[in-house]
């Protein structure tokens, strides 16, 4: 079976976030002030085979723990739904 995974990485809310102070500082530079906090992080989709859903969920979980989230200092979550 086909699933797609939709995977939203974000920084820690303990560790600092220069990207999202940047673009809240930008925000205001552009007098738009009833922002309060920003947060930048990453979505990744995949595509991937496997022969049930808990396969599947373990092949993703697997591939954000190993390669594509730093777990010191992001978390992750996932769906997975099937393609």
């Amino acid at each position: 079976m086909k699933f797609r995974a939709s995977i939203d990485i974000m920084p820690m809310k303990e560790i600092l976030d220069p990207q999202g102070k940047a673009v809240l500082l930008g925000l205001q530079n552009l007098n738009i002030h009833n922002m309060t906090d920003c947060r930048i992080g990453r979505h990744i989709e995949l595509t991937l085979e496997a022969a049930t859903e808990e396969e599947a969920r373990a092949s993703v979980e697997g591939a954000c723990k190993q390669l594509l989230a730093n777990l010191i200092m992001e978390e992750y979550t996932f769906t997975l739904t099937e393609a």
